[in-house]
């Protein structure tokens, strides 16, 4: 398994991604700046200050997370299974000063024994894998009692008009941004795994596309 730590960067792991998947991995920030300009970066620190003792993040991206954690966690480790956006995930990491790993890991299949973590963290993540109900029934198992799940994704719009469109693009939309399922009803699927809601909040991605502006945010528990 990669394991890199904040004193390690492996250039050379973007070799194992697709030529799109490399692309898309440089791409990523600059289609995100202007989101997260108009809000998104207040709402990850508003999500992430949550965050306590042991914490794990899906599906870790390009590290856009990292300036948000508090400084005071007992270990922070950003799981990411696709090799450009890890290798991203690490330069930052190396220039940020936190103390944190990255692990090339699926949230399908997370590297921790059953109750052992305290904090999973997950933005715009659930859209992103196949199915999103074992991912949840992977955080439910190495969450502790009383461990959280922050959570911060985009879902289906709650106007039928604007869902017809997310459902007339999610193909192409899914081909454009590695697997992203622009139609999800995440929240709805959150409420079925076993976790229980303590606090959602819904609101709009602004300075995004239409299709991705309804989101979600809250936690989650395991009891």
């Amino acid at each position: 398994m990669d394991c890199v730590t904040s004193g390690v960067v492996p250039v050379v792991a973007a070799q194992g991604s697709g030529r799109w998947t490399r692309a898309f991995a440089a791409l990523y920030d600059p289609l995100l700046w202007l989101g997260e300009r108009a809000g998104m970066g207040t709402r990850r620190r508003n999500l992430l200050g949550r965050a306590r003792g042991r914490t794990v993040e899906l599906g870790s991206g390009t590290g856009l997370n990292l300036a948000y954690y508090p400084v005071d966690l007992d270990e922070l480790i950003l799981t990411e299974p696709e090799a450009a956006m890890r290798v991203r995930s690490a330069r930052r990491l190396h220039g940020s000063g936190v103390r944190a790993r990255v692990l090339d890991a699926s949230a399908e299949h997370l590297p921790f024994a059953d109750g052992t973590v305290d904090t999973v963290v997950s933005t715009l993540v659930l859209c992103t894998v196949d199915e999103p109900d074992p991912v949840l029934r992977e955080v439910e198992r190495v969450l502790r009692p009383g461990g959280r799940l922050l959570f911060l994704e985009h879902v289906r719009s709650e106007s039928p008009r604007l869902a017809a469109w997310q459902d007339r693009l999610a193909r192409p939309w899914r081909r454009f941004a590695e697997g992203c399922h622009c139609n999800r009803d995440t929240l709805e699927r959150i409420r079925a795994c076993g976790l229980e809601i303590e606090e959602v909040r819904k609101m709009s991605w602004r300075g995004m596309p239409p299709i991705v502006r309804p989101l979600i945010t809250g936690t989650a528990i395991r009891k």
